[in-house]
């Protein structure tokens, strides 16, 4: 069985405004947020066998503040698409995923994460999906589980949401 586990970035600034959109840096509620989400994975023994990641700054520093709460993980395949990716363009990269992985990490962002969560999942809303279908938080964070043997077997509407969480549920 392979796991799905959605990210999205931690709180990104906006105190420049001149700053492009893929280079907005976390601001402080983001750094502290993203340890407490890996935290939060790591108790559910959710670890990384491989990371997808978007370019953007603010998804690279999410992952940089999440890391060292993991005591061995694989560097981070960084993908271009992954930038603000529809659920397509997510859903093509996820089947590119080694064989071997069992557990993904994909850190991208809203709204496509949300809409990727929706679209994966088979199971009835209830009222954790619901946030993570519509919202979905900065450092939210969605797990499924895939009966796929293999990432390119990963289709829509076929795998199991387990669980949801976002920092504030936490604290």
């Amino acid at each position: 069985m392979k796991r799905i586990v959605l990210i999205r970035h931690a709180k990104s600034s906006w105190s420049d405004p001149d700053i492009a959109d893929v280079d907005r840096p976390l601001n402080q509620r983001g750094r502290l947020c993203a340890p407490l989400m890996a935290a939060w994975l790591r108790e559910h023994n959710l670890i990384p066998d491989h990371i997808w990641i978007s370019p953007a700054k603010r998804s690279m520093e999410t992952w940089a503040a999440m890391k060292p709460l993991f005591a061995e993980v694989p560097e981070p395949q960084t993908e271009k698409a992954l930038y603000m990716a529809d659920p397509k363009t997510a859903l093509a990269v996820i089947g590119t995923t080694p064989t071997a992985a069992e557990t993904l990490f994909l850190i991208g962002h809203q709204p496509g994460i949300g809409s990727l969560a929706r679209k994966l999942s088979t199971s009835k809303v209830g009222e954790s999906q619901r946030r993570a279908f519509t919202k979905y938080p900065t450092a939210g964070t969605a797990i499924f589980e895939c009966d796929a043997g293999e990432w390119a077997e990963v289709e829509f509407g076929k795998n199991h949401f387990k669980h949801f969480a976002a920092p504030k549920d936490l604290v």
